[in-house]
This record gives C-alpha cells, sequence and structure tokens, in this order.
C-alpha cells in the first residue's frame, strides 16, 4: 500500500507539472496584462507599464515565464511557497490564504451532504425499483441535473432567502391550506418509502399524516420558526428513531445486545441533555471542545458495547459509537436553536437571518454559537445549490450500481441461504455497489471546483471563484495558476483516495 501510494504522489507530481505548463501557457495568451495600462494618461502609462512588466516578468518567453512562477511554487515544498504577485502588486499568497477557506468549507459541506443523501436515496430507490417513488426520484434527479447551477442559486435565494426571511418577519405561521398540503406531501413520501401491501402502507402514510399535521399546527401557533428549539422529550424521540435506524443497518433489531447498546446510548445522551446546557455549551465553547466530546460520546458508545458483550461485541461497539455521534449530534443541533433568536434579533442581521451574500456578516458580535449559526446560515444556499447538482448525479449511479449488484448470482445465493433482506442488502449488496461510487464521487470534487467558481459569484463569495474570474478578466496569469494548482491537487487527492477506498471495500483489490 505505501508503495502504490509513492508512486502514485509521484506520478501526481508530473502530472500537475505538465498539466500547469499548458494552463500557463493559455492564460498567457488569453489577453492582454497590459490594457488597463495602456488606458491611462500619458504621463502614468510608461510607469504603469513598467511596473505590470516587471512584475509579471512580461519581457520574458512565456515559457521561460513559466519556469519563473514554477520555481516559486517549488518551495511549497519546504515551506515557502510563493505564487508570485497580481497585477496589483498584491502577493497571491495572501489572496490565496484568505479565499481557500472559504472555498474549502463550502466544497467539503456540499461533498458531504450530497454522497450521503445521493446514495440514501439511490439505493431506496434501487429497492423500490419501477415505484412511484423511484419515478419521482428520476424526475428530480434529471431535473436538476439539467439546470444550470446559477438558475438553481437565483431562484433559492428568491424562496429560501428572500421570501423566507419575509415570512419570519410576520411571525413564520402557516396557514390552514398550507399545513395540510406539506402534511399530504410528507404522507405521500412516507406511504412510498413502506414496503409491504397496499392497506399497511395506507396506515403508516395515514399515521404520518396526523404527526405531520399536529406538528405543523404545534409550529403555527407557538411560532416556533421564530424561537425554535428542540427540548429533551422530542430529543429523547428522535435520539430513539435514529438509535433504531442505526440497528436495524448495523446489526438488526433481532440482534437484542445492538439493540441494548443503541437504546442505553440514547438514555445516556438524553440525561446528559440539561447538564450540558451549562457545562461545557454555556461559555467557553469552540470546535476543540466540540471534536473532543464527539470523541467521547463515540467512546462510551463502544464502551457499551464492549460491555453488553454478545456473540459479536465489535458490532455492538459500533452501533453504539454510531449512535453515540447520532445523540451528540442532535444536541448540538438544539443548542444551535436556541441561540436561533438572539442572532435574529442582532442589529448586523437586522431581521434577515438567511444570508444570501458573502461567507460571513462583518462586524458581528456574538459567541461561538452565534458565530456559528451566521457561518450556517451564510453556508446553507450556496451549499444546496452545489449539492442539488451533485446530488443527481450520486444518486443515479449509486441506483444502477445496486440495480446491477442485486442481480448477481451471490446475491440470489445469499437469499437461498435464509439470511434476512437486511444482511442481503447491507453486507453483501451494499458495500459492493460502493465500488463504482469511488470513482464517482472523486470525478465530481472535480467538478464541484469548477461549479463553486458561478455559485461564488451568484452569492459573491470572494473566495476562490472569484479569484479565478477576476484574474482571467484581467489575463493575471498568477492567481488564475494558484486556483488552477489547488484544484489540480484536490482533484489528484480524490482520486488517490477513491484508489484507497477499492481496497477498503473489496479486500480482493491489492494495491502494491
Amino acid at each position: 500500500m505505501l508503495t502504490f501510494i509513492v508512486r502514485r504522489v509521484i506520478a501526481a507530481i508530473f502530472i500537475t507539472i505538465g498539466a500547469s505548463f499548458i494552463a500557463y501557457i493559455l492564460v498567457a495568451n488569453a489577453g492582454d496584462p497590459l490594457g488597463d495600462a495602456r488606458g491611462l494618461p500619458a504621463a502614468q502609462r510608461g510607469q504603469a507599464i513598467a511596473t505590470v512588466t516587471a512584475t509579471l516578468h512580461l519581457d520574458v518567453n512565456p515559457v521561460f515565464r513559466f519556469f519563473i512562477w514554477l520555481k516559486g511554487v517549488s518551495g511549497c515544498f519546504v515551506g515557502k511557497c510563493d505564487f508570485g504577485q497580481n497585477i496589483q502588486q498584491t502577493p497571491v499568497n495572501g489572496l490565496l490564504s484568505a479565499a481557500l477557506g472559504q472555498s474549502i468549507k463550502l466544497i467539503l459541506a456540499s461533498t458531504i451532504l450530497a454522497v450521503i443523501l445521493g446514495i440514501a436515496i439511490g439505493v431506496v430507490s434501487a429497492l423500490r425499483q419501477y415505484s412511484g417513488l423511484d419515478y419521482g426520484v428520476t424526475f428530480l434527479a434529471f431535473l436538476f441535473f439539467a439546470l444550470p447551477v446559477f438558475f438553481i442559486g437565483v431562484i433559492l435565494k428568491d424562496l429560501l432567502a428572500i421570501r423566507f426571511n419575509t415570512f419570519l418577519d410576520t411571525g413564520g405561521s402557516f396557514s390552514w391550506s398550507a399545513i395540510f398540503l406539506v402534511s399530504a406531501a410528507v404522507a405521500v413520501i412516507g406511504y412510498s418509502l413502506v414496503p409491504g401491501e397496499i392497506l399497511r402502507r395506507l396506515t403508516i402514510g395515514a399515521i404520518i399524516f396526523v404527526v405531520a399535521l399536529v406538528a405543523m399546527y404545534y409550529i403555527t401557533v407557538d411560532h416556533w420558526l421564530v424561537n425554535p428549539s428542540l427540548g429533551p422529550v422530542v430529543i429523547a424521540v428522535l435520539s430513539v428513531l435514529l438509535g433504531l435506524g442505526i440497528t436495524v443497518l448495523t446489526a438488526g433489531l433481532s440482534n437484542k445486545k445492538a439493540l441494548y447498546t443503541s437504546m442505553t446510548v440514547v438514555a445516556i445522551g438524553v440525561a446528559l441533555w440539561y447538564p450540558l446546557q451549562y457545562w461545557p455549551f454555556h461559555n467557553g465553547m469552540s470546535w476543540a471542545k466540540m471534536i473532543l466530546i464527539l470523541v467521547i460520546a463515540i467512546l462510551v458508545g463502544v464502551g457499551v458495547g464492549y460491555a453488553f458483550g454478545g456473540d459479536d461485541k465489535g458490532l455492538s461497539a459500533r452501533t453504539g459509537a454510531l449512535t453515540g455521534a447520532a445523540t451528540g449530534f442532535i444536541i448540538f443541533v438544539d443548542r444551535l436553536m436556541r441561540a436561533w433568536q438572539s442572532y435574529s434579533s442582532n442589529p448586523a442581521i437586522a431581521g434577515r437571518p438567511i444570508r444570501t451574500t458573502l461567507p460571513s456578516t462583518p462586524n458581528l458580535q456574538g459567541d461561538f454559537w452565534i458565530q456559528t449559526t451566521d457561518t450556517l446560515t451564510h453556508l446553507v444556499l450556496p451549499t444546496i445549490t452545489l449539492m442539488l447538482i451533485s446530488l443527481a448525479t450520486h444518486s443515479r449511479f449509486s441506483r444502477a450500481s445496486m440495480l446491477e449488484v442485486m442481480n448477481q448470482d451471490y446475491i440470489r445465493t445469499a437469499r437461498s441461504k435464509g439470511l434476512t433482506e437486511r444482511t442481503v442488502v447491507m453486507r453483501h449488496a451494499f458495500r459492493n455497489a460502493l465500488i463504482p461510487m469511488a470513482t464517482v464521487v472523486a470525478f465530481d470534487i472535480s467538478g464541484l471546483i469548477g461549479g463553486a467558481v458561478l455559485t461564488e459569484q451568484v452569492f459573491g463569495w470572494k473566495s476562490m471563484g472569484s479569484l479565478f474570474s477576476q484574474g482571467l478578466r484581467q489575463a493575471d496569469p498568477n492567481p488564475v495558476m494558484a486556483f488552477f494548482v489547488v484544484g489540480a491537487l484536490i482533484a489528484v487527492l480524490a482520486n488517490l483516495l477513491a484508489d484507497i477506498a477499492y481496497a477498503a471495500l473489496d479486500p480482493r483489490i491489492r494495491l502494491s
């Protein structure tokens, strides 16, 4: 494995250098960097042309100019990166460091959501092939895949930001027609997801409709959207449901040890909800402490799993770890909700909490929860925009891969042995269906970098997309090449991780 990784890294270096050379030559011949300088008054023109020429080495042949740029970039191997200067004589290193964090945050969030939701939707639609759910998912997937990213971004700004903010200003109350429509839509989705006979599906759909109706009515009369929170009862219900779902997927409800582990971890998490509100959630919270709490929650789940024991302690430990992480996430979301009203009433927000521009609110004062809420409200629209485009790809590929695997001979053999459907799907089919998805995810990450350029323009983010587009308009090669190098390295790293994932998913694949 180590030999394989070293070989791939060395090959990636040469590939990146070759691709960078082609890109640099194209950018160098794409326009005139001296265009703005030539438009200045005669008294300033000569000095401006001389300054830009010296800054960008325009008196040198583009081929040799590339090697001058490459010499500075090669310093990254010894911790002295130099991406040169732009036309305004600003070091590109500073521009890149300021833009890279925001772009990585956006790409990472949209990729994680698209992969998780896309694979889940694709697998469910494959298991419910030719059902109403399958046809609906197929229609939406092709719709989002066909729509341009900037169009989706503009639509979301209008619906989920401008109109939703106005809706919150009026108290966040739904009309009876909206309550019935939303409840009916949720019931139809539940009806489509549930397998079995029609009577059973209708019964579950009716129950979902009633629950959704009551929840929507409570949200309206309590003005819950203005001051949201979950509370210990809802946290307990959600944690139990997630715990049961995790147990079903990992071990099955027939595995009592895993079930007891999951429910015990949920009980511990709910019992700790109240003291967590005072320590450490109240003052001095940070991401380092949050990660530490997550690690503790996972370790508690592992410990409970091993304590219950059983024939497969490792399986119970994995179930407990996942349940602990899920319960901790619900408690984290509840605490963020409790900061919503304070955030919305902040003078810098002015009652418009869903933001449509910039990656953060300037001059916003507040603690960890206010700042985190601000980050999420700025991320939500561009993340959803990028996610919807990728979601279509992941859902279609995962559906096709799952259908192909489910028709294999070893799946029929597993069923003939009397294995449960959960075991057949999760242990035999799902893992093998993920193998081609590793390649798709790697390519999609590269595509997201390009999609982020348009998305950042729509939402006014001064990040990698802005660095690239501005450099391209001014025929300024150094910012464009900084964007290109970062994008190339991310793509190479994604493909390397995909190759390693092959060996992890299929032990028959050996990397050497």
